[in-house]
């Protein structure tokens, strides 16, 4: 499993190799790094999608990467985008009126860029727009986990002496 594992995305966007200073901890933490890369598949491409396609939520991530000054991740995800309608949602200029998402689009920024400043009043909006309660807790699930996913490669990478 060691070849796969320097293969994962968290890890791969991290710039880590199986030589690197990282690479040692990355290879003590192996099951860990296993369930991370269970949970993104389990977010990014559930069997349960709901509103969401695979292709809308890479789109989602690639955005809440930009967001958070990670491209290294949002190139992984960007290779996901397989249809062209979800494509735009993965720039943060797009405010997703285009794509009749623009309550979505302001949540998952809201969530992404401006945690602290998210209030029940943001829930009620994605409601008041149709989002059923499950699509808002799979919209909250990929977002915690990109950012879970983003602090990792960032450790990872101050690990081995890297920005």
């Amino acid at each position: 499993m060691s070849g796969e594992l320097f293969d994962m995305t968290a890890i791969a966007a991290s710039g880590v190799t199986e030589t690197s200073p990282a690479g040692a901890a990355v290879l003590r933490r192996e099951k860990v790094m296993g369930q991370t890369q269970a949970a993104e598949d389990a977010v990014l491409a559930p069997e349960k999608p709901g509103a969401w396609s695979a292709s809308v939520r890479a789109a989602f991530a690639v955005r809440i990467a930009r967001l958070n000054g990670n491209d290294e991740l949002a190139g992984y995800y960007t290779d996901r985008i397989t249809d062209e309608t979800a494509s735009p949602l993965a720039d943060p200029a797009n405010d997703g009126s285009a794509q009749d998402l623009a309550a979505v689009v302001a949540f998952m920024d809201k969530v992404a860029a401006r945690t602290r400043e998210v209030r029940a009043e943001d829930i009620d909006a994605l409601k008041s727009a149709g989002i059923a309660d499950a699509d808002i807790v799979r919209l909250a699930e990929l977002n915690a986990f990109l950012a879970y996913q983003i602090r990792l490669i960032a450790g990872l990478k101050l690990m081995q002496g890297t920005k």
